[in-house]
């Protein structure tokens, strides 16, 4: 189900509405894994940055959907920013068992905002595993007040037993949804600006 190059960029498909969005997993890549198949693998280990095409139906409109695995691995490292500059929308998802994937989240949002130059792109901060409180190692407060100082929700998750993990996809799309709607405003307010300063230097006439 591996997609093409082209299912990285935004498009409109058909008539269809289509979002682009990247899923970084710190060390796995398991929530992707469980949405698209609806099946968990204990021992699915991404080994590249995996593309998916998806239809869903998002508050009553089909919208179809693309969704690009980063994998996290340190191998990657390099070619991260074409696939950080294509995606419209970010899940950063840690393991709450593993210290260090919680504090490798902050490179990734430092790399994010680097390389698209916005504070406010769409973006989730994910705590995956949640049905392993026993082994947890990130508190739910900690993970809060870094989702607090970045101003973004954070969101517990199990691709095992599937808990929020649609959720966690579906908060993404409206947020994406809402962002795109901003911009055509802002674009379209800018062109009416810009179209009644033409009419006005039209009109105006030197004597």
């Amino acid at each position: 189900m591996a997609g093409e190059s082209k299912n990285l960029e935004t498009v409109w498909a058909d008539g269809e509405p289509a979002l682009t969005m990247n899923h970084l997993s710190t060390p796995r890549s398991i929530n992707t894994y469980a949405y698209l198949l609806v099946t968990f693998v204990e021992d699915y280990e991404p080994t590249k940055a995996d593309s998916y095409r998806k239809k869903v139906v998002l508050d009553g409109e089909e919208v179809q959907i693309d969704i690009l695995d980063t994998a996290g691995q340190e191998d990657y490292a390099a070619i991260r920013d074409n696939y950080f500059r294509s995606g419209e929308g970010f899940l950063c998802v840690f393991s709450i068992t593993e210290l260090e994937s919680f504090a490798a989240t902050a490179d990734f949002r430092e790399q994010i905002l680097r390389v698209k130059e916005d504070e406010n792109v769409p973006f989730l901060l994910v705590g995956n595993k949640s049905d392993l409180e026993d082994k947890r190692q990130v508190s739910v407060e900690e993970a809060k007040n870094r989702a607090d100082q970045w101003n973004v929700n954070y969101v517990e998750t199990s691709a095992k037993t599937r808990a929020n993990v649609d959720k966690v996809f579906f908060d993404l799309m409206r947020e994406i949804r809402a962002r795109k709607m901003e911009d055509s405003k802002e674009k379209n307010g800018k062109k009416k600006r810009k179209s009644l300063a033409k009419r006005i230097r039209e009109r105006c006439c030197i004597l």
